[in-house]
């Protein structure tokens, strides 16, 4: 198979577009910018870090190359997609039950499908094996890679330049599963000067992993909430919480336990990093308004992000404002692959039925509760 001569990058830069609809919902205080990261090939960020660090493992391994990865979703898709790019054979590993639009993109972009295992756990085992089979074989990682956050990183200095001359964020939003996004916020944020920037990292309450790590340190006890056990990761001197069982429909959220580093990294930030956990249905509720507003599906993990954006009660506990000036809100719009217009149907019920039952929906705040309103 013939090798392409690589880009200097395989990502598409994304736009910046300032969201007239969300910036009028906060009121007068705030200017909401969106960085549609759905855009990218593969449809998520991840094909920026996934493609970057594939390039690197080209120019070391040459055309015997082969990239395995074993996926749920997104990460395999942007691996698939880089690797078409460049014209390398790539075999994704996926557990039991994956979706056959997943399934169907995957073939369209001449990836190998392997179905192993009943969760991600198990089909990561069988690529590692794969791999250790394999003289010139690869394994990509989804998220916990200092190649894969330096390619992340790219956002944010796109970001720099597309905001309007001598605007600052007041914080960056993005959604937390095992990190790696997060991980590349906080690095673009420092090479772009940053740092002094809050980030804000959303997960939801079932896929919870990151919040409860950084939760670990900041207050350190020996118990753990239920579900949850802790480890200390002696590389980077910090607990790391797993979730022995995932809960949230938010699936691209869906990692047992957090990256040490991202987490060392976030913990060690001088502008800080708050953590935030919202129900899902809050974040199917927003699946659909964001729909109605910007005409972009985007899956639970992205409508995670944007919940400060409708909730004005969270992003004026997160940014409160200041002054007379706008505060600059940018928001990373994370992915869309992950859903359809039939979830959101099934979302609208399931919300409908919850508000129905008198459901009340509570954010956890770096361990204080807030509770949401539920219109929207």
């Amino acid at each position: 198979m013939s090798v392409q001569q690589p880009q200097s990058h395989l990502w598409t830069e994304t736009p910046l577009v300032f969201s007239s609809h969300l910036s009028t919902r906060l009121g007068d205080e705030y200017a909401v910018y969106l960085k549609l990261e759905n855009l990218q090939p593969s449809h998520s960020y991840k094909y920026r870090g996934l493609s970057h660090f594939i390039q690197h493992a080209l120019a070391t391994h040459g055309p015997t190359l082969r990239v395995v990865c074993a996926s749920g979703g997104n990460a395999g898709l942007a691996a698939a997609c880089a690797a078409q790019v460049l014209g390398v054979p790539c075999a994704i590993y996926l557990p039991n039950g994956v979706d056959a639009r997943t399934h169907a993109f995957l073939h369209d972009v001449g990836a190998e499908i392997v179905v192993t295992g009943r969760f991600y756990l198990e089909a990561l085992r069988a690529a590692e094996a794969s791999v250790r089979a394999q003289p010139n074989a690869v394994l990509v990682p989804a998220y916990d890679h200092p190649t894969l956050w330096e390619g992340h990183a790219s956002m944010i200095a796109e970001i720099r330049t597309q905001l309007p001359r001598g605007i600052k964020p007041a914080a960056v939003f993005c959604s937390v599963g095992g990190g790696g996004l997060l991980g590349g916020v906080i690095e673009g944020c420092r090479d772009a000067g940053w740092d002094d920037v809050p980030v804000v990292a959303l997960e939801t309450h079932g896929s919870a992993c990151f919040y409860h790590s950084v939760a670990a340190n900041r207050t350190p006890a020996d118990d753990a909430p239920t579900g949850v056990t802790l480890r200390t990761d002696d590389t980077h001197g910090v607990r790391v919480a797993h979730v022995t069982e995932l809960k949230s429909k938010a699936t691209s959220l869906g990692a047992s336990e957090p990256s040490a580093g991202v987490v060392r990294a976030a913990l060690d930030r001088a502008g800080g990093t708050k953590c935030v956990t919202v129900p899902d249905e809050v974040t199917m509720q927003l699946a659909g308004a964001f729909a109605d507003d910007h005409k972009f599906l985007v899956e639970l993990a992205c409508s995670a992000t944007l919940v400060p954006a409708y909730k004005r009660e969270l992003v004026m506990r997160l940014v409160p404002p200041t002054g007379a000036e706008k505060k600059a809100l940018v928001f990373i719009v994370c992915g869309g692959f992950k859903i359809s217009q039939q979830d959101l149907l099934e979302y609208s019920e399931i919300v409908r039925k919850d508000l129905g039952e008198g459901g009340k929906w509570d954010a956890m705040v770096d361990g204080e509760k807030l509770q949401l309103d539920t219109t929207i």
